[in-house]
């Protein structure tokens, strides 16, 4: 293996997610696809038939996304979230307060295929994440944000 090849943190249970997207899109919406582009040949003239040709744009996406999704499974780490630390891992969930500005948060370690900002899921590899990464309870951890700089106390860790 590469030393420069990407690795996509994630749990089984995204893993196993992606897993049924392929399926689905090798499956269903392939043959989907094909019938597209078999029924716009049937109209004539494939050189002014745009039915033809957003089908064939369609089938670009389609093998696109499908080669991406390949990828992801080729180069995918499952994290186990079993071990019981008091260090902030992947899989973590975590309560910090803000020093700066007040107030308490929560908040879900997961690897950048599962991350998502807006429901508290926040990738390891953020500027934030890597900060968790490896911090345990009452230590207080630096996060550069375009505001300045924002402290955060870590009030408790939870780990599956």
């Amino acid at each position: 293996m590469m030393a420069n090849e990407a690795r996509y943190k994630m749990s089984q249970e995204r893993l196993n997610e992606i897993k049924t997207e392929l399926n689905y899109l090798e499956t269903v919406r392939e043959k989907e696809v094909s019938e597209l582009i078999k029924e716009a040949r049937s109209f004539g003239d494939l050189s002014e038939n745009s039915e033809y040709d957003e089908a064939k744009t369609e089938q670009g996406k389609l093998y696109s996304k499908i080669a991406e999704l390949r990828n992801i499974l080729e180069n995918a780490e499952v994290i186990e979230t079993g071990e019981k630390t008091n260090v902030i891992n992947l899989g973590s969930k975590v309560k910090v307060e803000c020093i700066d500005e007040g107030g308490t948060e929560e908040y879900q370690i997961v690897g950048s295929q599962e991350a998502n900002p807006m429901q508290g899921r926040i990738s390891d590899d953020s500027p934030f994440g890597r900060v968790l990464i490896g911090s345990s309870v009452n230590d207080t951890v630096t996060v550069s944000a375009p505001a300045g700089e924002l402290h955060f106390k870590i009030l408790s860790i939870e780990n599956q």
